[in-house]
């Protein structure tokens, strides 16, 4: 990549870039930076600029360093097929979020393949991020909240949103639930 090319990765889009190589979700990187998911999420949105020792403190939860981090050139991934074993982990507990490719860098949409456990959600406080998802849930119910809308899909049953919206996805009924969805640009 030429240094011209490198100069134009701003830096939100760089945090966002070596964040998603690390496998950290925003939140996650957050709670190791010590600071807010609002914090990391403004900064990859280009809407704060961090001081250096800000913007140190939150490499640190990655971890890499300040020089690591500018001189960091990313890797568009070249693959085309994976296999369900070589999808990349994202999520924790009772929320798996298989991801499609390790490497998000030129690609304008994320895939991912989500699994709830019986009880699991992804938290009571709703998030939101710059981006639009959507899916379709395979199998068991879910709770899917947007805004001020609630609705527990099924089988079959899909969904599409704005997600700068907050939103919150909870599993409900006896069994586990599986969705395919998609989010643009990955910003999750």
């Amino acid at each position: 990549m030429s240094n011209t090319a490198k100069d134009d990765l701003d830096l939100g889009f760089r945090l966002r870039l070596v964040r998603e190589k690390a496998g950290l979700s925003q939140r996650a990187l957050a709670r190791r930076a010590n600071v807010t998911n609002s914090t990391i999420s403004l900064i990859e949105a280009n809407k704060s600029n961090p001081s250096v020792g800000a913007l140190k403190k939150i490499l640190e939860g990655i971890p890499i360093g300040l020089s690591e981090f500018f001189s960091y050139e990313p890797d568009p991934e070249k693959e085309i097929f994976y296999a369900a074993e070589d999808l990349t982990e994202i999520g924790k507990g009772g929320v798996s979020l298989k991801q499609v490719g390790t490497n998000l860098f030129g690609r304008s949409m994320m895939i991912l393949k989500e699994t709830y456990q019986v009880g699991a959600d992804t938290g009571r406080v709703m998030y939101g991020h710059d981006a639009q998802e959507g899916g379709i849930v395979i199998s068991g119910r879910i709770e899917v909240t947007v805004g001020d809308s609630r609705k527990i899909l099924g089988p079959g049953d899909g969904y599409y949103f704005d997600s700068r919206t907050p939103h919150r996805f909870r599993q409900v009924g006896p069994n586990r639930c599986e969705i395919v969805s998609a989010c643009t640009p990955p910003t999750f």
